[in-house]
């Protein structure tokens, strides 16, 4: 059955149903599943004498004098009245609300909703709303837009509820049973209309625990998550590669080493995220893995996003395998046909051990022998079936996906829910935290002399500004700050410019002046947040720093510090917030960005990690990422559970929650398949 156009509601026409559009509503269903944004506790109205000062509340009293009117300017009236309730006076004014103020009625009770003030002996409300005595009821507040109120949106809402029933509970009936939970139908009228907030709380649990279980159980089915076996290594070589290092590994990265290898030698396909701050050595971690599959007679692939970053790990890796016989290859966009059909042959034989490349290995053409180890470097720059397609070369590939973004354990269950998960979280020796200071522009001079003591020193520099072009905002634009840079502030340096508007071969030429040191400062935008490794770069300053988010700062600084020398970071912003200058503080006094993350999931929400939905955030209507950790763990274990006993969820019970996976993935990710 369809699912009911929301005009087949009382009251909602055409022009109606083009509003409700505007909030992505279009159906009856998808106004059910549109959940109030708040409440307002009206069931308990308290008297004028105990309703607390500054805050909401409703007031229960009875007018006690007649409306007076008055005009105090031109287009502007004032009405004014009093109620009394336990003998204390409320004085209640409205501005240019004739309407409220002719439904006033002296002697009659009524609900006052809005924020109490005034002093010691008097109580006042300005323009609350006022209600009748019989709606004291838990009210909800809708999300709304012009000519849509949320009064509106309410009605139609208790019209649609006559239609909850008709909808297929997602939640199969012996596992509401098993934990509880009221019927959909149920769930749905008690979180538009509770009566109790204890009726609230019990729907809210349920539509939060059906949300997460849809998502955990999309993500289980989209990754295969009912493990496959995986090629089963006949020993744990992780001992006899570090030996060959010039350098000895932490111990985090041996914890992580050692999580995977215990997937990869019980034969139980790996499939895990690797997490770890920028310098934390995910390189060497994947290294070591790629080494233990390819010393038993196996290949690898590691995929990077751009072509200049798989060109670094192509000579980080060599250092690393140096000694060892380990083959290595290239192939990007950029390989010339004739060594690209060289190197898919030698490929195809088994002559590459380990295959180093970008988009270019997802091509149908690239054929491998025999592959069993995929890694994928800064995942979120690939879209989930990227990923998919590069495993799906080979028959259950050991996988590792490793991103430098430090990310809050309840995210990275959200947006990695296929994976387990390993993390970096030690520093290799010698790493030097780099030294942060926030300033504002009167300093900006100061730092100019700072950077150009750097600069004497034989150091390169960043300089990060929010935008391209001046688009008359007062933010700093990257092509006017290159010309005062330039010709002005450090004319006799040489100077690059690169923003997300210049051409591949452009950025990369203009990256690769910079490794090489032709380019002495670089001013840019935040292409630069992943990018090669340029250890003779000692400064990060960044202009407008209010403009970015905690995350994606710290992610800007690791640019720098990537060498034996000291580094530094300087944050530029002139705003007055208290929110920014913590924010910024935050910066200022740790270099753990998982602390940063954290606190950036607080302040600024989930968005900021990724920003670009494609990139696998979803649309989630109840959760709560800081609030619900503990709900998306247990979500994620019943997905488990049911996808384990029906992999497809094809069975009859299940097919509603499937339906409802199948709309979700659609939304944020173009489908599961």
């Amino acid at each position: 059955m369809s699912p009911r156009s929301i005009t087949e509601l009382k009251g909602i026409g055409e022009k109606r149903a083009r509003l409700f559009e505007k909030l992505g509503v279009t159906t009856v269903d998808a106004l059910l599943y549109d959940f109030p944004r708040n409440y307002l506790d009206l069931s308990n109205p308290l008297s004028p004498l105990d309703a607390p000062y500054g805050e909401p509340c409703a007031i229960r009293a009875t007018v006690s004098s007649p409306v007076h009117e008055a005009r105090i300017r031109r287009g502007m009236t004032l009405y004014k009245f009093s109620a009394q309730e336990d003998g204390v006076t409320l004085w209640i004014t409205l501005f240019n609300n004739p309407y409220a103020a002719k439904k006033v009625h002296e002697n009659e009770e009524y609900l006052f909703y809005g924020t109490m003030t005034g002093g010691l002996l008097t109580r006042e409300m300005t323009s609350p709303e006022i209600l009748p005595v019989g709606t004291a009821y838990i009210r909800p507040i809708y999300r709304a837009t012009a000519g849509l109120p949320s009064y509106v949106i309410e009605r139609a809402m208790r019209e649609a509820l006559a239609y909850a029933h008709e909808i297929p509970d997602p939640l199969p009936l012996p596992l509401r049973e098993k934990y509880h939970l009221p019927s959909l139908a149920m769930a749905l009228r008690h979180v538009h209309f509770p009566e109790t907030l204890a009726q609230l709380q019990t729907a809210r649990r349920r539509l939060l625990f059906e949300e997460l279980l849809t998502l955990q159980c999309g993500l289980q089915i989209m990754g295969g998550h009912e493990r496959q076996s995986g090629v089963k290594l006949l020993s744990d070589r992780s001992a006899e590669w570090e030996a060959t290092l010039p350098f000895a590994l932490t111990g985090a990265q041996k914890r992580c080493i050692a999580e995977a290898m215990a997937d990869m030698t019980a034969g139980r396909q790996m499939n895990r995220l690797l997490q770890g701050d920028v310098g934390s050595g995910k390189t060497a971690v994947a290294a070591c893995l790629a080494y233990c599959v390819i010393k038993e007679g196996h290949q690898a692939a590691l995929m990077a996003p751009t072509e200049i970053l798989a060109e670094q790990h192509l000579r980080s890796l060599t250092k690393l395998f140096d000694g060892t016989g380990v083959r290595l290859a290239l192939l990007t966009g950029s390989t010339p046909a004739k060594e690209r059909r060289t190197l898919l042959t030698a490929l195809a034989e088994g002559g590459i051990d380990l295959l180093i490349g970008t988009h270019a290995l997802l091509e149908p053409d690239v054929e491998f022998c025999d592959l069993a180890l995929v890694v994928t470097d800064e995942q979120h720059r690939f879209g989930v079936k990227q990923r998919m397609a590069l495993s799906r070369k080979t028959e259950a590939p050991h996988t590792l996906v490793m991103s430098a973004t430090p990310i809050p354990r309840t995210l990275a269950l959200i947006l990695y829910g296929d994976l387990d998960v390993s993390v970096l979280d030690e520093m290799p020796a010698g790493r030097q935290p780099i030294q942060t200071r926030a300033i504002t522009s009167e300093q900006r001079e100061v730092a100019f002399d700072f950077i150009k003591k750097q600069l004497d020193k034989g150091r390169q520099v960043y300089i990060v500004c929010p935008l391209v072009e001046d688009n008359e905002s007062e933010m700093q634009s990257a092509t006017e700050y290159f010309e005062y840079i330039r010709s002005r502030a450090f004319a006799q340096y040489p100077v690059g410019l690169l923003h997300g508007r210049m051409k591949g071969k452009e950025k990369d030429d203009v990256m690769r002046r910079f490794s090489a040191g032709e380019i002495r400062i670089l001013v840019a935008t935040t292409v630069i947040e992943v990018g090669v490794d340029v250890p003779n770069a000692t400064v990060m300053m960044i202009e407008n720093a209010d403009r970015f988010g905690l995350s994606q700062l710290h992610q800007l600084r690791g640019r720098v510090g990537r060498g034996n020398s000291k580094s530094f970071c300087i944050l530029l912003s002139d705003s007055q917030s208290e929110t920014v200058r913590y924010r910024l503080d935050v910066l200022c006094r740790t270099n753990d960005g998982f602390e940063i993350a954290e606190e950036d999931l607080k302040t600024r929400g989930p968005g900021d990690f990724f920003g670009d939905r494609q990139h696998g955030l979803p649309a989630l209507r109840l959760t709560d990422l800081m609030r619900d950790c503990e709900a998306l763990n247990f979500a994620q274990t019943v997905a488990k559970e049911l996808v384990a006993d029906d992999p497809a969820l094809d069975n009859p019970e299940n097919r509603p929650l499937r339906e409802r996976i199948d709309a979700m993935f659609r939304e944020y990710r173009g489908g599961l398949n």
